[in-house]
């Protein structure tokens, strides 16, 4: 594909001057709230702090484009979460948003709604599993995206043109896209597929941290109620200290070094001197008596907060295994037959769970058994099997390949040699 002047893209769009006021604010989001969708995009800083710093906000639609300036001195960004969290008739555009949705959460407890993810959208018109910003532009407008400004101190002021030239072309473009994207979807018929895709995205709880539940995100030490109790009681106080402080939960203590304290509790504050990943003033200091009183004051892991274990119907053991192996080839197929990214169809785990005997499972309902899901439980019933065909690799039902090697062994009947004819009696 020919490459497409980044000038010709913006020829009918006007580009505003950084916005630092309330008031420019104000005209600009009246003016976006008559769209049927804009393209959204933040630049943001995180690197130091728990709570990632909001820098800029890009915003268009087909025919103007701004960046907004959060840190200039007395502007009020209510016009411009009111846009994205309360006007429901504007379609929010993002690519790869999940961190872009987290910093408007912060401010507001609401995503934006309703909200659209290019990115997401891509598995379902394409195999590109988490395809990249410069990626999808070069995809589909044919346009190599600078990207020397993309890890520029987006804190620091003042901003340069080349920074803002870079962040204003996040959201041209993408306003380019987005109507070409959604004509795809709506011809080959699976923006139906997308709806739980974004309802997940839509969803506030998702991008909200409850110090109680932060053990889960870390890889636990076996299930030892014990063990898990001192995961639970440390994962929440780091959480605490964390935002407390406003740094990075890693900051205060690695997830690592977290479970081997919670596995291997130390029995007084100097043995902490003796942890890898701890310095020698753990042994005395007042975050290491927080963290000693932590351990002694945990409690073992109540029995019905005890992570499950996948329900099986039996034990994956080596055949499972191998119908797994089976069930991840035919998702290979069947994603490359209809042009979808594997990922948006199942997991492994879920393969895993399906070979395994569950039948209580996403793949098995609605679009995704229509697709795939089918299949997979006719494979796993042994009712399908592999074939090649036209040296390709595909599916084939047990009855088709029966009667066809059943054909292949029947004689063709111009190809059989006559008996000899018996001589005159």
């Amino acid at each position: 594909m020919g490459g497409t002047p980044p000038k010709l893209i913006r020829r009918n769009m006007k580009i505003h001057d950084l916005i630092t006021t309330t008031d420019a604010l104000t005209d600009l989001c009246e003016r976006l709230s008559k769209s049927e969708f804009v393209a959204v995009d933040t630049e943001f800083m995180r690197e130091n702090t728990y709570w990632p710093e909001l820098c800029l906000v890009q915003i268009a639609n087909t025919e103007e484009a701004a960046a907004i300036d959060p840190l200039a001195d007395g502007i009020d960004l209510t016009p411009l979460l009111d846009l994205l969290c309360e006007n429901d008739d504007v379609l929010k555009v993002f690519h790869a948003g999940g961190q872009d949705v987290e910093i408007i959460v912060n401010l507001t407890g609401k995503t934006p709604f309703p909200i659209f993810d290019t990115q997401i959208a891509m598995m379902a018109i394409s195999q590109s599993e988490q395809i990249g910003y410069a990626n999808l532009v070069d995809h589909w407008l044919g346009i190599q995206v600078d990207k020397g400004a993309r890890f520029t101190d987006w804190s620091r002021r003042p901003l340069t043109d080349r920074q803002i030239e870079y962040a204003i072309g996040d959201v041209t473009h993408l306003s380019v896209i987005f109507p070409k994207m959604l004509k795809k979807l709506i011809k080959t018929g699976r923006g139906n597929w997308l709806n739980a895709e974004m309802e997940k995205l839509a969803d506030a709880s998702n991008y909200i941290t409850d110090p109680d539940t932060a053990w889960k995100r870390i890889r636990q030490p076996g299930r030892n109620p014990q063990a898990l109790g001192r995961l639970k009681a440390l994962a929440a106080w780091r959480e605490g200290e964390a935002q407390h402080k406003d740094i990075p939960r890693g900051r205060i203590m690695r997830d690592e070094t977290l479970a081997d304290i919670a596995s291997h509790p130390p029995k007084k504050q100097a043995d902490l001197a003796k942890v890898r990943g701890l310095s020698n003033a753990w042994r005395d200091n007042d975050i290491g008596k927080r963290l000693l009183k932590v351990i002694e004051e945990a409690e073992p892991l109540p029995k019905d907060e005890m992570p499950e274990k996948m329900k099986r119907g039996a034990p994956l053991g080596k055949e499972g295994a191998l119908v797994a192996d089976l069930l991840k080839l035919l998702l290979k197929i069947r994603a490359r037959e209809i042009d979808v990214a594997a990922r948006l169809l199942t997991r492994a785990d879920e393969m895993e769970a399906l070979a395994a005997g569950m039948r209580d499972l996403k793949v098995l309902k609605g679009w995704r058994y229509e697709v795939f899901g089918k299949d997979a439980l006719e494979l796993v019933e042994g009712r399908t099997g592999f074939a090649v065909k036209g040296g390709k690799l595909s599916m084939t039902h047990i009855d088709d390949m029966q009667a066809s090697m059943e054909a292949s062994q029947v004689p063709d009947e111009a190809s059989e040699t006559p008996e000899p004819a018996s001589p005159a009696g």
